[in-house]
């Protein structure tokens, strides 16, 4: 089965040597991994049968502050970022894009996607976005312009305080979880499910990605 499942990021044709380094393909594939990130994200939360955590805390925030959960999330993703700040941490174009493309197809998605009366339905809506959600993650990890604010602080955390990857994206989303749920965001058995098949989810794409191009120049 480990051959189904990548454990690390592939060296496709599209991978830039540098954060910044744009190209026209690059830019689609990165945008087109966003928008895909953002409809599976905007999918869970449309399922109203639990949020991914950070959707959580974006939900929350929405409705403490009466804006849109788009909003939310570009807000929280801002704040993320200055995050980085103590660290050193310095962000790409991919960074960048990551805030404002999300946010604005998280937005779309919940606005677009009727709530399903059928609970099959519902979790169809689950099981999609979780796949969603891996693939639109494999893409733009694979254009190396960058990490997204959360990726970056978890990593950042990881390398100052020498704590596992699995250990800090634990403490991270479990605090953030929490807080969202505080503040009102929705936790439900799409969270769970969210916990426990994304990083399959996006493993698999990466393995797909990979078999993709393998024969390809680099």
């Amino acid at each position: 089965m480990r051959r189904f499942f990548s454990h690390s990021i592939p060296n496709t044709p599209w991978r830039a040597s540098h954060q910044w380094q744009l190209s026209p393909s690059r830019s689609l594939i990165l945008t087109l991994g966003l928008i895909i990130f953002g409809v599976g994200d905007g999918l869970l939360i449309a399922s109203q049968l639990g949020n991914a955590p950070w959707s959580v805390l974006a939900q929350g925030l929405s409705l403490r502050l009466d804006i849109a959960i788009g909003w939310a999330t570009f807000l929280v993703s801002s704040a993320v970022l200055l995050l980085w700040i103590p660290f050193k941490q310095r962000p790409g174009v991919g960074t960048v894009a990551n805030i404002l493309v999300i946010a604005i197809a998280i937005d779309l998605t919940v606005a677009w996607t009727p709530v399903p009366e059928n609970l099959a339905l519902r979790i169809a809506l689950v099981l999609l976005g979780i796949a969603l959600v891996g693939a639109g993650s494999a893409l733009y990890l694979t254009c190396g312009l960058g990490p997204g604010p959360r990726d970056g602080l978890m990593t950042a955390i990881h390398y100052s305080s020498g704590l596992s990857v699995a250990r800090v994206r634990a403490s991270i989303e479990g605090s953030v979880l929490a807080l969202g749920w505080f503040l009102g965001g929705r936790v439900g058995i799409g969270t769970l499910a969210f916990a426990l098949g994304i990083g399959a989810s996006i493993a698999l794409w990466l393995t797909l990605v990979r078999h993709l191009t393998r024969n390809t120049p680099q």
